[in-house]
């Protein structure tokens, strides 16, 4: 499972890296100064839970149970996080009917903040 993580760690932040660099460059022409701040709010929180995803890869204070189920709050999180935000913030150039996606951004919200609380309650709750 560790090296599932930790892959899926390089993956986000790979992409994290490439998606910020479009939205510096490709996308600053296009979007407006509000819509490109919420673009690189959801690169940012990709890449902080790239960063997050690797450290449980790499900890040993994690059982692997709870690494499971850390690795598949933060992929759902990020995934409808930063997902529905590069959706919702490019829809005028790709033409995808945005309004579905609004309200999915607070759902990965939650994911991710579920995945803090029960980081904290497994190192709590460690033996």
């Amino acid at each position: 499972m560790e090296k599932k993580i930790v892959l899926a760690a390089c993956l986000l932040g790979f992409l994290a890296i490439i998606f910020g660099a479009f939205g510096a460059h490709a996308l600053k022409k296009t979007l407006t100064p509000e819509q490109l701040t919420s673009f690189e709010t959801g690169v940012k929180y990709q890449m902080y839970h790239a960063l997050f995803l690797l450290f449980i890869g790499m900890s040993q204070m994690i059982h692997a149970k709870e690494k499971a189920v850390l690795f598949f709050l933060v992929l759902i999180g990020v995934f409808f996080f930063s997902g529905s935000i590069y959706i919702l913030t490019t829809s005028a150039i790709t033409g995808i009917k945005s309004k579905v996606f609004g309200p999915i951004t607070p759902i990965g919200g939650l994911f991710l903040i579920l995945s803090w609380g029960y980081l904290f309650y497994a190192i709590l709750t460690k033996k």
